[in-house]
């Protein structure tokens, strides 16, 4: 159950620009889990850890840099 709250938390960060910019702002894990507790998310900094590693780069992007894009590459690499 928690560990679909840190992956709902994600899916919410795309969508909401102050969510994003305040969890940007924090470099402590434990800060993080408490700005996601405050909204109603509940996990631990292992959960949430699980949950970033499951992410492709495309979706970890999204959440760190919304707006930006993945780099395409015309020939791969």
């Amino acid at each position: 159950m928690a560990q679909e709250s840190a992956a709902s938390l994600f899916k919410a960060v795309k969508e909401d620009q102050a969510l994003q910019a305040k969890l940007k702002a924090t470099t402590n894990p434990e800060t993080f889990i408490q700005i996601a507790r405050e909204r109603g998310y509940d996990f631990t900094v292992q959960e949430l850890n699980n949950e970033i590693e499951n992410l492709s780069e495309e979706e970890l992007a999204a959440v760190i840099n919304p707006g930006i894009g993945p780099r395409r590459h015309l020939t791969p690499r």
